[in-house]
């Protein structure tokens, strides 16, 4: 029995026969698993049938030495202890499998030239054993041959399959199909580490998959597919283009830069346009719109994304000269005048904040100023002003944005016509109290009177 073989080998070592012991069981092993080689070097036999018996092979071996160290184990509690030079009983065998097996070069080169095949059918699509795969290179991993003998001729074959495959389809597919495609690929080699191979592949894998599917193809992704993606809104395809592009160097950066020109190549085709001029500031609200929420949706909120939308409106908005600062102003005028009864207290404040993000654009701010004022003259003195909360709502705004200064005017033109209110009440009030001698109102004094007191240095000097 297992322990009475136990109880020999403690009797054998206790009376000075442990160096022996150890020397004939070494003997042993590396007999026992030369005799194993030889299967292998069959020149006809199929690669998958040679990887299945290479990993029975092993399997079988590490029961043995299980089944020895067990029996051993005597000998590894005292005399490999006592010296250090001496291999444990597992190590022994870990380490005779690997000269005698896995370092054969017919062996080695096999095993792995079979491993890799493998992988190479599932990148391909075929159903794989990934036990069997995972078994091997754990094998490898357990020998200490995993870096040397595999992982570097794996990297390789990784480069020169996703090398070609990048320069092909980038080619034939459109970019949202490209972009579909090395995002699966991703998620497969991820599995790949998963399931079988050593964790210590992971980065130099993923660097080589993105390298050649994204970084040497950057500058195609972008041209082909950026302003087609962004014209039409495609909010899922931008958010897995800015996620891919930021596992590169630079990728994010470029896609930044590409983002701007196309906002300065639209913006500058609504703003250019004299047939757009009525509808340029609508326009350049909803397309403002569209990229706030591509800014938050896919390229969350990045800060240099940000700085690069604000830098591209302020670009395009001010290659026409005073004409924005103009329509800007008129199209204030549109919806703070009596008779626009489209939207509520709540949507109007919503409407003049984004106007005022479009106001904070345009270099010409004179201009708006000169417009603007002419409006409100027209509102406030015909009394076509449809809110004077709104109204005041906007003078505010402005305040805050260019100081007291530039709004000094504009409040002057409400005061007067608030003393204009007072003065014409007052007036009216005492109308209605002259009486004639009989107490009845003079005919001649029924004077219907509205009179506007106003200060020249406010008002506009030509009409409005």
């Amino acid at each position: 029995s297992l322990e009475e073989l136990y109880q020999m080998v403690e009797n054998l070592s206790s009376m000075g026969q442990a160096e022996k012991v150890y020397n004939q069981l070494k003997g042993l092993i590396e007999k026992h698993v030369e005799e194993t080689v030889g299967q292998f070097l069959g020149e006809s036999m199929d690669k998958l049938i040679f990887m299945k018996k290479m990993n029975e092979a092993w399997s079988n071996h590490c029961q043995q030495i299980i089944m020895c160290r067990s029996i051993f184990l005597y000998l590894d509690r005292t005399y490999v202890l006592q010296h250090p030079g001496v291999l444990s009983i597992w190590d022994l065998g870990l380490d005779t499998f690997r000269k005698y097996v896995l370092t054969h070069a017919v062996v080695q080169v096999r095993t792995v030239d079979g491993i890799l095949m493998i992988i190479e059918q599932e990148r391909h699509g075929d159903m794989i054993d990934r036990s069997l795969l995972r078994s091997l290179l754990r094998m490898m991993s357990d020998l200490q041959i995993y870096a040397d003998a595999f992982e570097k001729k794996f990297l390789v074959a990784t480069e020169k399959l996703y090398s070609s495959e990048g320069e092909q389809l980038v080619k034939q597919l459109d970019t949202p199909a490209y972009l579909q495609h090395v995002d699966t690929r991703l998620r497969e080699e991820r599995e790949r580490l998963h399931y079988y191979l050593d964790t210590s592949t992971k980065w130099q894998l993923f660097h080589i998959v993105e390298k050649q599917l994204i970084a040497e193809h950057l500058a195609t992704i972008l041209s082909k597919g950026l302003d087609i993606l962004m014209e039409e809104n495609r909010i899922e395809d931008l958010k897995l283009m800015y996620n891919l592009l930021g596992r590169v160097k630079n990728g994010q950066a470029e896609l930044c830069n590409r983002m701007a020109d196309y906002v300065k190549k639209r913006g500058k085709v609504i703003v250019i346009n004299p047939e757009k001029d009525k509808t340029m500031v609508q326009e350049l609200l909803e397309f403002k719109d569209k990229l706030d929420i591509i800014l938050e949706e896919c390229f969350k909120n990045n800060e240099k994304f940000v700085t690069a939308l604000k830098d591209s409106f302020e670009a395009f908005i001010n290659q026409r000269q005073n004409k924005p600062a103009e329509m800007i102003a008129k199209f204030v005028d549109s919806k703070l005048r009596a008779g626009n009864k489209e939207s509520s207290e709540e949507e109007m404040e919503r409407l003049l904040d984004k106007i005022m993000v479009l106001f904070r654009f345009i270099h010409g701010k004179d201009v708006f100023e000169a417009f603007y004022k002419k409006d409100l003259a027209k509102r406030l003195l015909v009394g076509k002003s449809a809110s004077v909360d709104s109204e005041k709502s906007m003078l505010s705004k402005l305040k805050a944005e260019c100081g007291a200064g530039f709004t000094s005017k504009l409040e002057g033109m409400f005061k007067d016509m608030e003393l204009s209110r007072d003065i014409n009440s007052a007036f009216k009030q005492h109308v209605s109290h002259l009486t004639d001698n009989d107490g009845s109102i003079l005919a001649g004094d029924k004077i219907d009177l509205t009179v506007n007191v106003l200060s020249m240095a406010f008002w506009p000097t030509y009409p409005v």
